[in-house]
């Protein structure tokens, strides 16, 4: 807890009065510096409308509950995230892997600061974004304004817009679909026009789920070198993703998740050997 104190120390932002010319933050932060520290995190959400253990596959038991009004809906607690605590810092790229409900989305919804801590903290040193989040993106909109849109929702200038629009496009690979609404793309479409934005600036922390699933062999090629780029201009990426090729290929640390709780954690390919041997 003492090197997480001392580090902690480096992320916490100091005041003008007491930044001296030595301390005083550089516009590119240092490779290497702490930009995201879990401190004993533990994620704890509600699900209502859970069934007892009594109607369990008793459905019509269930429909009569309900058309009686018999009681309210039973909640049911679920523990996601239990003591995870890790240091991430500039230019790393994390994946994240683990089964199913191993609370691998939940981590990243926390560090970006959508979900709560129930217990511990997470400090961020910079704007965490999470892909398609930050970037609204709405159905009944044209991919060219949808463009638009999500650039100013990620805080970029006019000018910003028009100097990345082309490139945005191509590296999403929709063609002349940007003139129609989202609502007429495929899955994989919309996740690769959803990262073309994203991606389009550099972020301090950038937090992707599964948006390198859908796409081709080219697409997925052309977002691990974006990745890098990334990481080279001293962003810190974390991914998650259930091809662990694109883990292995793209990410220099890797987290495994299971049940909530970090089982390993360190070099990619020694962690995803022990993860496909279990």
């Amino acid at each position: 807890m003492a090197e997480l104190t001392k580090e902690l120390s480096q992320v916490a932002p100091q005041t003008p009065e007491t930044q001296t010319p030595e301390t005083q933050t550089p516009q590119n932060p240092k490779t290497g510096s702490p930009t995201v520290i879990v401190d004993d995190l533990h994620i704890v959400y509600k699900v209502y409308g859970a069934a007892g253990e009594s109607e369990k596959g008793n459905a019509a038991n269930a429909l009569m509950r309900i058309l009686r009004r018999q009681g309210r809906p039973q909640m049911k607690e679920v523990h996601a995230v239990k003591g995870v605590s890790f240091v991430a810092h500039h230019g790393d790229a994390i994946g994240i892997i683990g089964r199913n409900g191993s609370g691998k989305s939940t981590l990243l919804r926390a560090i970006a600061g959508l979900l709560p801590p129930h217990k511990g903290a997470v400090y961020t040193n910079g704007q965490p974004s999470l892909l398609g989040v930050n970037a609204a993106l709405m159905k009944e909109l044209t991919g060219e304004r949808n463009i638009i849109l999500g650039c100013y929702a990620m805080g970029m200038s006019p000018s910003e817009v028009r100097e990345k629009y082309d490139e945005i496009v191509d590296f999403s690979g929709i063609g002349d679909f940007v003139q129609f609404p989202m609502s007429t793309y495929s899955s994989g479409m919309g996740a690769r026009l959803r990262f073309a934005i994203s991606s389009a600036k550099t972020h301090d922390v950038l937090l992707i789920d599964e948006a390198l699933a859908t796409g081709d062999r080219e697409f997925k090629k052309k977002s691990q070198q974006r990745i890098k780029q990334m990481r080279d201009s001293a962003g810190t990426v974390f991914l998650v993703a259930h091809n662990l090729d694109v883990i292995e290929e793209t990410c220099n640390r890797v987290i495994w998740l299971h049940k909530g709780k970090i089982r390993m954690e360190g070099d990619p390919q020694e962690v995803l050997e022990a993860y496909n041997k279990a």
